[in-house]
Parts: structure tokens; C-alpha cells; sequence
């Protein structure tokens, strides 16, 4: 039987029951979580690890949720956060290096042994790669995930105006990049 987002709520805020509620949340959510994060991160392992620190995330966090967002959109923005966070941090990594980190994401995205991708796939994650994070964020939500503007409004707190705005530069960018232009 699937549970609802707030029939899960309530068995997540239950006595004795967080424990089962929290292990269906993560069957509810993983897969949808480690996509959205894949993509930006690119990497099998790097998006595993990004998705366990925001299930610990979460888990910390649930008896703090108060109920204004949908839980989805609450998971959703602590992946985001997440692996903003690990961008980040790889960046800082890499600052004494003179690799750009697109330029090592994508070695590592071809090296990557669970990515079977055609050459089409991989014109399109480099150009993808070329883009600012929150671009590439906004267009892999559109694109890949099909959110509405209205959802991204509120998993990242951001206009569906600046979204609209953000995924349509984004396709330009991509489509420059992809045709030879840039």
C-alpha cells in the first residue's frame, strides 16, 4: 500500500513509528532524490553520497518540520542544498588545481562506469556543464525532472518569473554550445 505525503507525515510524528515511517520515506524518495542530484553532480558515487547526507539531513530534521511545504518539496531543497554544498567543496578542492572542475566532472562522467551514454548525451552534459549551478539546476528540474515552475518556486525560493527566465537562457546556452556557436 502506498502512503500519501500526509499519511506519512503523521506516521513519521507517531510514537514508535518513526523509525518504519522514515525507511518509507526513503523508499518513496530515493530514486527521484539520487536523479536530481546525479545530475548536477554527475558522478554514481558522488551522487550516493550527496543523497545519504541528505537523508541524515532529514532524519535530524524531521521532528523540526512543521508542514508548510510538501515533504517532497522539503527533501527536494535539502538535496539542492546539499549538493550545492558539495559543489562547493569540490571547488575549493580543486582552486590550486589547474583543472576547472567542469573539465573534471566531465573526465569523470566518461569514466564514469554507469553512465551509457552516446555521444549526443555526453554534447549535451558538457554543454549542461558550461552553464552557472543554479542555471544548471533550473534546467535539469525542467528538462529532466519535468517540475513545474511553480514547484521549483518552492523548493529553491525563487520567482517562477527568474525560473522562467533562468531555463530559457539555459536552453540558449546549450543549444549555442551543442550547434558550435559559443
Amino acid at each position: 500500500m502506498k502512503l500519501t505525503e500526509q499519511e506519512l507525515l503523521e506516521q513519521l510524528r507517531a510514537k514508535g513509528q518513526k523509525t518504519k515511517a522514515f525507511s518509507s520515506l526513503v523508499g518513496m524518495f530515493q530514486e527521484r532524490l539520487y536523479w536530481h542530484i546525479r545530475k548536477m553532480v554527475l558522478v554514481h558515487e558522488d551522487a550516493d553520497d550527496v543523497l545519504q547526507n541528505t537523508f541524515i539531513k532529514a532524519w535530524k530534521g524531521i521532528d523540526k518540520f512543521r508542514g508548510d511545504a510538501k515533504l517532497s518539496t522539503w527533501l527536494y531543497r535539502i538535496a539542492t542544498n546539499e549538493t550545492f554544498t558539495f559543489l562547493a567543496n569540490k571547488r575549493m578542492q580543486q582552486i590550486n588545481s589547474m583543472d576547472e572542475i567542469e573539465d573534471t566532472m566531465l573526465k569523470k562522467l566518461t569514466a564514469d562506469s554507469y553512465f551509457n551514454g552516446d555521444e549526443t548525451q555526453l554534447a549535451l552534459q558538457k554543454a549542461i556543464l558550461t552553464l552557472p549551478e543554479k542555471q544548471r539546476l533550473v534546467f535539469n528540474m525542467k528538462y529532466f525532472d519535468g517540475l513545474s515552475y511553480e514547484q521549483m518556486e518552492d523548493i529553491l525560493g525563487t520567482s517562477v518569473g527568474a525560473l522562467k527566465a533562468s531555463y530559457h537562457h539555459a536552453r540558449k546556452k546549450i543549444e549555442k554550445s551543442i550547434t558550435g556557436e559559443i
